[in-house]
C-alpha cells in the first residue's frame, strides 16, 4: 500500500489525539480484548462450529458492535493483537477488519502488539503497523513497543512515525506486579524505568506539535500512582497511555497524576470493565445479555464522568 506523501500527510498523531480528546471530552481508551468465553451468547453463537474462522467472525462482530457504541463517546480504541493472533490467520484477518472499522468510524487506533527488534526487522514491524488508512498494511495510528533492545531498536519506529504522522507508546512502567523485576532495578543510581523515560523524552526532542506533545508516548500503569507522577514530570512532551484502570484495581484517584495541568496528556485504558460490562452485577441486572451494548454504553459513560473530574 502507498505511503502518504508530505502533501497529504495527516496532522501529527499527538495533535490528532489532542483534538480527539477535546472533541469527545473523553480520555477513555476502550481496550478491545475479545475472549470467546465471555462474549454475549448472541455473539458466541456465531462461533458455534468451533472453527477458527467462525471464532474470528465472532470477534469481528463483537468488536465492531462495540465500536458502534463508543465511536462518539471516546477518542481511541486499543485492540489487543494477542487475542486475534491466538486464532491464527483467521484472527489476523479479523484484527485487520476491526482496525479498519474503527478508523472508518473516526476513532484513533492504538494496536497493542508490544513489538520490538533491531535494524531492518524493527523497520518491518514499523512499516507494517504504523500509518492510518492506506499509509500502512494494518492502518494503525499507533503501536505499543518494547524498549528493551535499546535505543537502536526504537529509532526505526520513530523514523516511520515521522514519515507517516504516526505514534508509538513505549513500555516504561507497566501495570503488572512482576514488571518491577527489571523496570525497578537500579543501575548507576537510576531505575531502569527512569532511564527509559529519559530516552523517550530525548526521542521527542524536535518533534512536538501544536499540542505540545510528540509522537513518542509512554505506557505507565495506574497501579503505580507515585511512579506515574514521577513519569509525568520526566516526560512532559509524551502522551501517557495508562493501563490498569478498573479490573486491575486502578482508580480515578490513581490516574490523576498522569495528566498535565490542563487535564490533557494522558489516556486511560479500560478493557474488561467496559466491553464485558453486561457481566458486571450492576449492569447485568439492569440490561441482561440481550442488551449488552447498552451495558457497554452505560459503563463508558460512567468512566467518562469519573475521569471528567481529573482537573483539580
Amino acid at each position: 500500500m502507498s505511503q502518504s506523501t508530505s502533501q497529504n500527510k495527516p496532522p501529527a498523531f499527538a495533535d490528532r489525539l489532542a483534538q480527539a480528546v477535546r472533541r469527545t471530552g473523553s480520555v477513555t481508551c476502550v481496550g478491545l480484548d475479545p475472549r470467546l468465553e465471555q462474549l454475549p451468547t448472541s455473539i458466541r453463537q456465531i462461533a458455534e462450529s468451533g472453527a477458527a474462522d467462525a471464532k474470528a467472525a465472532a470477534y469481528t462482530q463483537f468488536c465492531c458492535d462495540i465500536i458502534d457504541v463508543v465511536k462518539d463517546k471516546v477518542a481511541c480504541v486499543k485492540p489487543q493483537a494477542a487475542f486475534f493472533e491466538q486464532l491464527g490467520p483467521a484472527g489476523m484477518v479479523s484484527l485487520g477488519q476491526v482496525i479498519r472499522y474503527a478508523s472508518d468510524a473516526g476513532l484513533l487506533v492504538i494496536t497493542d502488539g508490544k513489538r520490538n527488534d533491531i535494524g531492518s526487522t524493527a523497520t518491518a514491524y514499523a512499516q507494517a503497523y504504523l500509518g492510518a488508512g492506506d499509509a500502512s498494511p494494518w492502518g494503525s495510528d499507533s503501536l505499543t513497543v518494547s524498549p528493551y533492545l535499546g535505543r537502536d531498536s526504537l529509532e526505526p519506529f520513530v523514523e516511520v512515525c515521522d514519515e507517516r504522522a504516526a505514534g508509538v507508546f513505549v513500555l516504561v512502567k507497566t501495570s503488572n506486579p512482576g514488571g518491577g523485576l527489571l523496570q525497578d532495578r537500579v543501575t548507576d543510581g537510576q531505575t531502569i524505568y527512569a532511564r527509559v523515560a529519559e530516552l523517550v523524552q530525548e526521542l521527542n526532542q524536535g518533534r512536538t506539535g501544536e499540542s505540545g506533545y510528540g509522537p513518542i508516548g509512554a505506557v505507565v500503569g495506574a497501579t503505580y500512582p507515585e511512579q506515574l507522577a514521577e513519569m509525568r514530570a520526566a516526560m512532559p512532551t509524551s502522551w501517557i497511555l495508562i493501563p490498569g484502570f478498573g479490573a486491575q484495581g486502578g482508580t480515578a484517584k490513581d490516574v490523576i497524576a498522569g495528566f498535565d495541568d490542563a487535564g490533557m496528556g494522558a489516556i486511560v485504558n479500560n478493557s474488561r470493565n467496559l466491553i464485558f460490562a453486561h457481566r458486571r452485577d450492576e449492569y447485568s441486572q439492569k440490561y441482561g445479555e440481550s442488551r449488552w451494548q447498552d451495558a457497554v454504553s452505560a459503563a463508558t459513560d460512567e468512566m467518562n464522568a469519573v475521569l471528567a473530574t481529573r482537573i483539580s
